[in-house]
């Protein structure tokens, strides 16, 4: 949710939540990538932290809190980024066969994206709102 005088770009639904709570269980701390490829790559994918090693040319959307002792990071590569910054992003889940690499995969789940376009308050916030 966006808090008063803070706003985020990523954030999840409790259902999600409560799927990456479970997930944590099993595989330890988690975090996504979105690199907006093909296939599995148009997905949110969520790997356990330190499977998925994120470079300089991935940008942090940010960190969602899903009632954990750390928060799961939600990384995009930058091209992608380049594409989606004037959006919000929402981490939902939905009945389905997860993405191949996606530790969602055998649960009978997948993750997916809900966007929104930014509205004047955020795009003012994140410096993006043009100017005049």
């Amino acid at each position: 949710m966006v808090s008063i005088g803070t706003y985020e770009r990523v954030q999840v639904t409790d259902a999600a939540a409560a799927l990456l709570r479970q997930l944590t269980e099993q595989h330890g701390p988690l975090m996504f990538h979105q690199s907006g490829g093909c296939c599995d790559g148009s997905a949110p994918m969520c790997f356990p932290v330190g499977m998925f090693l994120t470079g300089p040319s991935d940008v942090k959307l940010g960190e969602l809190e899903v009632g954990l002792v750390s928060p799961i990071e939600v990384f995009i590569s930058q091209a992608q980024f380049e594409y989606w910054k004037y959006t919000h992003i929402t981490i939902d889940v939905v009945p389905g066969r997860g993405a191949g690499f996606s530790v969602e995969g055998p649960t009978g789940y997948r993750f997916l994206i809900r966007s929104r376009m930014l509205n004047d308050a955020e795009l003012e916030y994140f410096g993006l709102k043009p100017q005049g």
